[in-house]
């Protein structure tokens, strides 16, 4: 499978799980919303689940879900909710962001083939 394919999983376990973690924020005044709540986590772990089975890094994968979720979480919520988002919390972000791409960059190098040294 294509890289593509495996973040595009991913991406789409992120947003299954943001809007899980939003459905139960607002399920704690209506009720209702607690069967989003369990099809959005059910749903996030099976795509989740698929990518790694696609080849993706499980430290890649998981930090990145994770990573995701938290921004977008905080982000949606503060529209949303009207909940705090300090440039603190910001920077925390930006850091978890760059935290992924060096797991991912770290992650490719590790699965390249290595160079057969020649002795002179």
């Amino acid at each position: 499978m294509s890289q593509v394919t495996r973040w595009a999983c991913l991406s789409s376990a992120i947003i299954a799980e943001v809007g899980a973690t939003l459905a139960l924020k607002a399920a704690i005044n209506c009720p209702g919303w607690y069967v989003p709540v369990v099809l959005g986590y059910i749903a996030a772990f099976g795509l989740l689940t698929i990518c790694l089975r696609l080849g993706m890094a499980i430290s890649v994968a998981y930090g990145a879900w994770g990573a995701g979720g938290v921004t977008t979480t905080a982000v949606v919520s503060a529209v949303l909710f009207n909940e705090t988002l300090t440039w603190l919390m910001c920077f925390g972000i930006l850091l978890m962001i760059a935290g992924i791409v060096l797991v991912e960059t770290g992650s490719q190098k590790a699965h390249r083939p290595k160079k057969a040294r020649h002795p002179r």
